[in-house]
This record gives structure tokens, sequence and C-alpha cells, in this order.
């Protein structure tokens, strides 16, 4: 290969890793046959791309695969768990060259209930079904281990190995094992436990497995009361520590009540920008999610929610072969499936189902918008100059924006900023610095009028484009000194906007036109976050800049005016001292020994006269 053709492609390569999306996912490097060679998996797909381009990476095998790489590909999902079986999905598809971990018969685990006289549960990857049946797998081992631990402390199934059967059992072929000793196991191997017991235990842990909690309850309270009534008090206690457990469990992994059994569950978000929906389905069975999948659609015609979820909801249920007798949606259909029942709930878990799809619906619709606009940032700041245009009801989008701010301490280094903010993004090469020249003491609004009219006044003779919104830091007051200089007496046509705050000094309104209203915008929008952080930018910016005056202020009253100390000796005193102050808290004989007795007298005898020596 050609060092210009290793160039492109290092370059074409950099430039697909540089605009991935930083959400978790799967992605596919492919050879200069066009063939997959590795399929991985990640939290974050730009990051860990990138690793392998890195130039410290010294893994051999590492180093063969990028050498080998002549395209990338990735598949963006909504976690990590779904990123997990669609690495493992493809590479059962595709065996890609340099893929191990999964192409050996590997898959995620399941839970194995073996077909023995006295069976066994326990986890495995290797899917063997004459030994057993097996339920999962479990792409998340929480779920995985906490049903086996449930069942342990619940049924006790034996946790050894050892081929047993009845026969065996009876001719005393086995004795109890630490196990038993513990607790552990109830040791049915030398008839400490029925076989009828043991079987029967196993029985309910299978329908646990298969997520029949409801069933295996019932059946406790029933036994629990049994014993009860015979005056078994110490078995109804154990059966009750059963029952806890299960419930236990039940709060943990079920998202609803058990009693929502084969639901599907519809809801619509919509992006009123991009005109775009997004419905959410989700499954229910025993009270358990065990489906759920958004679907995006565009509209074209301007169609209603209700046409796009009669649309939506045969499609999805065709997909995924759903035979759900109820549907829970958010609002009326005129419209009706054979056989199955439309309910739109106002309270309780089924409300609560709804809502929860409500709120993936949206979450989905969030992660496209962040997805969409990673690759095109420049979408991210028209969408919110338009979000702000339509609040404040502009004539354009505001694509100049400016911030003015004062800052002074009791009148005196009075100076003022402005800030200038274009396509939503800081110009800092337009940031502009005011020393206030015609007001005498803390006047804000005298001071704001003056820079305001400076500025405009400079920008309409040099021909300057003028912004297209101007805001100011505080209420109505500020807002209405502006206006005067911009309409009255410059004849310009600027909006003008307000950031306000609470007693608090919390930034928590939005106000604009004349005379003022306060803009309905949550303070947790993107929006108002975005223009605090332009509040946030003058305020910064225009501190710094009388902080930077009164210093240059400070160090030009105590040293420069002193007679016979050179700009030299200036800095000589301050490499050594740091500060002005500690200068001015210096013992005479300190200062000599940076400049001598001469000049240290004279620092003393002007800073502090009555210290001077005689």
């Amino acid at each position: 290969m050609r060092e210009e053709t290793r160039e492109q492609l290092k370059e074409r390569l950099r430039n697909i890793v540089a605009n991935m999306p930083e959400q978790p996912g799967s992605y596919q490097y492919w050879d200069a046959e066009g063939v997959i060679i590795y399929v991985g998996k990640a939290k974050n797909l730009k990051r860990r791309v990138a690793s392998y381009f890195h130039k410290e990476v010294d893994r051999f095998k590492t180093k063969v695969l990028v050498s080998k790489i002549r395209d990338i590909t990735y598949t963006v999902v909504k976690s990590e768990e779904d990123a997990l079986l669609l690495e493992n999905s493809l590479i059962k598809k595709y065996k890609p060259r340099y893929n191990v971990l999964l192409k050996d018969g590997k898959t995620y685990p399941s839970i194995c209930v073996t077909n023995e006289p006295l069976p066994r549960i326990f986890k495995t990857r290797n899917i063997t079904r004459k030994w057993g049946t097996y339920y999962g797998p479990y792409s998340n081992m929480g779920p995985m281990i906490a049903v086996l631990e449930l069942i342990r402390k619940l049924f006790k199934p034996r946790p050894c190995n050892m081929p047993m059967t009845p026969e065996r059992i009876a001719a005393g072929k086995y004795k109890p094992c630490l196990k038993y000793h513990i607790h552990i196991c109830d040791a049915p191997c030398v008839g400490k436990q029925t076989l009828e017991d043991y079987q029967e235990n196993i029985r309910k842990a299978r329908e646990i497995l298969k997520g029949n909690t409801r069933d295996v309850l019932r059946q406790l309270r029933e036994e629990m009361m049994s014993k009860a009534s015979q005056l078994l008090f110490e078995e109804a206690e154990m059966l009750k520590q059963q029952i806890m457990l299960v419930e236990n469990y039940c709060a943990k992994s079920e998202v609803v009540s058990h009693t929502i059994h084969n639901t599907d569950v519809f809801s619509i978000t919509n992006d009123d920008h991009s005109g775009t929906a997004y419905v959410n389905y989700m499954h229910v069975t025993n009270g358990s999610i065990n489906q759920a999948f958004t679907i995006e659609y565009k509209r074209r015609l301007e169609e209603s929610d209700e046409e796009l979820l009669m649309l939506a909801i045969p499609e999805i249920r065709e997909r995924f072969h759903s035979k759900a007798k109820e549907i829970i949606l958010p609002m009326p259909l005129e419209w009706a499936l054979e056989g199955v029942e439309f309910t739109i709930p106002q309270r309780g878990d089924k409300r609560h189902l709804l809502e929860l799809s409500e709120m993936n619906g949206r979450q989905y619709k969030v992660d496209r918008l962040k997805q969409t606009e990673k690759l095109n940032p420049e979408q991210r700041q028209t969408r919110l100059m338009k979000e702000l245009q339509s609040a404040l009801k502009l004539p354009k989008m505001p694509y100049q924006i400016e911030c003015f701010d004062n800052s002074n301490i009791s009148g005196t280094d009075a100076v003022a900023a402005c800030v200038v903010f274009k396509g939503m993004k800081p110009s800092k090469k337009d940031y502009r610095k005011y020393n206030i020249k015609t007001v005498t003491g803390p006047d804000d609004y005298a001071s704001m009028q003056e820079v305001v009219r400076r500025r405009y006044s400079r920008m309409i003779e040099e021909g300057t484009p003028l912004p297209d919104l101007i805001i100011t830091d505080g209420g109505k007051g500020q807002m209405e000194v502006v206006r005067q200089v911009v309409e009255d007496e410059l004849h310009l046509e600027i909006a003008i906007a307000g950031l306000a705050k609470d007693d608090r000094h919390r930034t928590n309104e939005l106000l604009y036109g004349f005379p003022p209203m306060v803009i309905g915008m949550k303070t947790d929008s993107e929006l108002f976050h975005i223009l605090t952080k332009i509040q946030d930018e003058v305020h910064r910016f225009a501190i710094t800049f009388h902080r930077d005056k009164r210093s240059k202020r400070q160090l030009k009253s105590e040293l420069d005016d002193i007679k016979g100390i050179g700009p030299k000796t200036k800095e000589a005193l301050l490499k050594q001292f740091r500060t002005v102050k500690r200068v001015r808290e210096a013992a005479e004989e300190e200062l000599a020994a940076v400049v001598g007795a001469a000049k240290a007298k004279i620092i003393i005898e002007a800073l502090h006269p009555q210290k001077a020596t005689p």
C-alpha cells in the first residue's frame, strides 16, 4: 500500500471515530474483502473504538486487528444490556475471525433444573436439553443471582454433584456432608428429607423460575394456615418466613402488581420541532415487563396522535406476535380490535405502567436527539434558537445575542462588560470592556445607559451588524433604561429581554416585552440553562475586568508614586514579596536585603512615615 493511500485510510477511519456517538452499542470492523473481522460492545462507542487507534497500544492481537481494518460500522442501542445481546447475536451470525470469547459455544448463562430423581438447580452456559430444563438466558447477572439465592433459601436444592437415586439412598450409600450441618441442604441423601417433599420443593422452584410467584405465594399461605390450625406453630413460622422471602423478592423484581397479565401498553411522545412521533410499546406478563420497544414515525400530513397510534398498534403487535387481550392507552381511539379491550387508566398499577411507557418514550426521544446533534452540532444550536424565537415571538431567529453587566465597589473603579453569543456559542473575539466615564458614584442604571449608548452608537457608525437580542442582567428597571437608549435615543429595533432573580439571588425568570411580562419557561430546560450561561459569562467577564483594574490601581498608588522607586526596584520587590500587602508589612531590614538600605528607608517613609528611622 502506498504511503498516500495509507494516510487517506487513517484519515477516513479517524473521521468515522470522531463522529461516533457516546452511547452504548455494538461496533463492527470490516476488512478489505468486505468481511466483518471483529464485533465488540461498548458503554461508550466513541471512547471504546478510539482506544484501538492510540499509539501506545502494544498487544500483538490488537495491532494485527487494527492493521486489517478498512471500515467501521456501529449500531446504537438504549442500554448496556442491549449492547451485550446485540454483540452476542452478531458474533453468532457472522463468526468474526478475531472474536474469541463468544465463538466457542459460549453464550449468556441460563438456570438449569436437571432431570434427575433428586434434581439440582444451578447456572450454566452449556445448553444440553437432554440433561434438564433451562430457564433464561439472563443477559444481566443480577436478576439471575437474586432468583437463585431465593430458591436456595426457600427450597434448599442439593448443591452436590453426586449421582443420586432412591435405591442408593435406601441402601445407605451416602452420609450427611458439611452443607447439611450449616443448614444449606436438608440431606435427602440420608432420608432427613423425604423424596416427595424434595420434589415438591423443586416443583415450586420451577414456578418461581417461570415467574408464577403468585401461585407459589398462594400455596405457601394455604400450607401455613393448615399447619397453624393443626397447632404446628414452628412449621407455620417457617412457612411464614418463606412467604416473606418471596414477597421481598417480588417487591424488588416486579414492576407492577402480578395481577396484571398478558397486557400491552402503548404511549406516544412528540417532537414538535422535527414533526416526529415516538410510539413506545411494552408487554407485561405476570406483573413484569418482558418486552419493550420504541418506533419512530415521521409525520407527513400532520397526522394526529390517535391516527399514529392506530397505525402503530397493529404493526407492533404483529412484529412481536402479541395476542394480549387488553391494551393500555393514553387516549381513547375510534377504533377496535376483535376480542381486545382498550383501557385508559386514571390511577393505580395500570396508570403506573402507562407513565412508565411515556417515560421510556421521552427518554428515547432525548437519546435520538442527542445522537443526531452529536453528529451535527449546528442542529442543536438551530433548535435552541428556534425555541427562543418561539418563546419570545421574535420575527427571526436570535443568532447574535448580547448581554451587559456592571461592576464596581461603592462606585470606585466602575467598569462594564459586554459578551456576545453567536449561534448560542460565545464569540470571545467580540467581547468588549468599558471604563465608566460619565457616571459618578454607584449608579448602575446610568452606567448601563452609558455603555449601551457607546456600544451601539459606534456599531452604527462603523456599519457593524447589530444584535438580534439584548439580554439585561436584571429585571424591569434594567430593561427600561436599555430600552430608553436603544429605542428612544438611537431609534433601533432590537429585542430586549431580562433575567430576573429571586430572593435567594438565583435566576428564576425570563422577562420580555413592554411592559415586561414573565415568559413561561422551565428553569431546568436546556434553553434556560443556555440563557443563565450567558448571564454567568458576562458576570465573570465584568468581575475579572474590575479586579484587574483595581489591582493595577492599587499597585500604582502604593509603589509607582514613591519617588526614587523605579520599575526594576518594583519588579524586585514583587518577585520577593509577591504582593504589595506583603511589601507594606515587611520590616525595613527585610526590604534592605532586597533593594538596599537607602531604598528600603524611602519605601518605609512612603508607606509608614511613623516607622521611619531617624
